[in-house]
């Protein structure tokens, strides 16, 4: 339970900071635990799932803008789930307000401004199983080899027929390093479809994933987060993008970096610095539970709550 708690703390630093992932599910990943990534959400469009994304306060999402390049019927948002379309206790599906794609984007593959707000008809209420995910600071960078993390419900093998095969598929998680842009731009020249062009992956990208393959977001992933830990707490890094085929050697997965964004982020959420409704909520669960631990446990919390 203190462990929990501790982890609420944690939280509300990250929330503090915030306000506090077309191919798809995790091919090589692994089944998460419930609640582990409590911000992710995904986007359904005429009762069927299209893309992830990540809750970053109570009002937004970010996905990415490729999503939403058929917008034929309206959208809704899922969160709190665990098993795609099996309904639990701790899943909330609310319509979306408006959707705002960065003007960059140009719906051509590996376009940049591949990133796009998501405003929910109204608030969330958040629990154990709906947080959001720290925004990273506009300078932060995150050096290759870092080890980050991608989820979602996407496709578990390489082979489209197997994308969305079960009414209960469990949200996936893997585990992927960071890799600099000129090793990446590197590998995709290897490929027929890139080797005339150059940087195609480019500065608003970040890639991440294997040399070797085997392991990858695929479809159905797209606009989902990679998150990374920065300074203890875990930060939305990049949002799922585009690839060439699924966990192929030579061809890691690519993302929309958000520090490259967030000056757009925030400039569009209108909050002048994200809200700190996250922090209050918090902050109540682990103040109405702090009489059960002894001094130390207190202190720490307390150590936590002012860093």
């Amino acid at each position: 339970m203190f462990s929990q708690l501790l982890n609420l703390v944690h939280s509300i630093g990250c929330a503090s900071a915030c306000g506090q992932p077309v191919i798809s599910r995790i091919v090589g990943g692994q089944e998460a635990l419930e609640g582990a990534w409590p911000w992710q959400v995904s986007i359904f469009q005429a009762n069927k799932p299209i893309c992830g994304g990540s809750l970053i306060n109570s009002n937004w999402v970010i996905s990415a803008a490729h999503c939403f390049n058929f917008p034929k019927a309206p959208y809704e948002i899922q969160l709190g789930a665990y098993k795609l379309l099996d309904p639990s206790p701790n899943m909330v599906t609310l319509a979306v307000k408006r959707i705002v794609s960065h003007p960059d984007y140009t719906k051509e593959e590996a376009s940049s401004g591949d990133i796009a707000l998501v405003e929910l008809n109204s608030p969330v209420t958040f629990n154990n199983y709906i947080l959001p995910i720290c925004l990273p600071a506009s300078s932060v960078e995150f050096p290759a080899n870092t080890k980050c993390w991608v989820t979602g419900w996407g496709q578990i093998g390489s082979s489209v027929d197997s994308a969305f095969h079960s009414s209960k598929v469990i949200l996936q998680e893997l585990e992927v390093p960071i890799i600099d842009r000129k090793t990446c731009n590197n590998l995709y020249n290897i490929s027929k479809e890139y080797q005339l062009q150059t940087d195609v992956v480019k500065a608003d990208m970040i890639c991440a994933g294997y040399k070797e393959g085997g392991k990858d977001a695929c479809q159905g992933d797209s606009g989902g987060p990679l998150v990374c830990k920065s300074n203890g707490a875990w930060t939305l890094a990049g949002v799922v993008s585009w690839g060439e085929g699924c966990a192929q050697p030579n061809q890691t997965g690519v993302y929309t970096s958000v520090p490259f964004y967030l000056d757009w982020i925030q400039s569009n959420i209108n909050s002048g610095g994200l809200s700190n409704f996250p922090r209050v909520t918090l902050l109540f669960q682990v103040l109405r539970n702090i009489d059960q631990f002894g001094r130390e446990e207190r202190e720490m919390m307390t150590i936590s709550l002012i860093t």
